[in-house]
């Protein structure tokens, strides 16, 4: 399991803003794979916030292929809905996303 977990509101608060984003990502028959989780994580250094999409021919679920990308790239789901998903890590060197509330902890 991922161990950087979002609260609630935190989670909310991503997804409204993940609403507008396009699918930047599509997981196909070849699955989840190293070279795809390399991109993707590049792409989460970058923009801290992406949408995924899993192709039917993939042979994974978007729950399946969410949680074995979030662990690959130490990252959240925010999000599974249908055969898409949203995954976030904050890039502690060059934020993106602005606004995100604090953890209450």
């Amino acid at each position: 399991m991922v161990n950087n977990m979002l609260t609630s509101k935190q989670r909310a608060y991503l997804r409204g803003i993940a609403s507008e984003y396009e699918t930047i990502y599509q997981i196909g028959k070849n699955g989840v794979t190293d070279a795809v989780c390399r991109d993707i994580a590049e792409a989460l250094r970058k923009r801290e916030l992406i949408k995924l999409r899993v192709l039917e021919n993939s042979g994974w679920t978007a729950r399946e292929a969410a949680d074995a990308v979030a662990q690959a790239t130490d990252s959240d789901v925010v999000q599974v809905i249908g055969s898409k998903f949203v995954l976030f890590k904050r890039n502690p060197k060059e934020p993106v996303i602005e606004g995100i509330p604090k953890d209450n902890k």
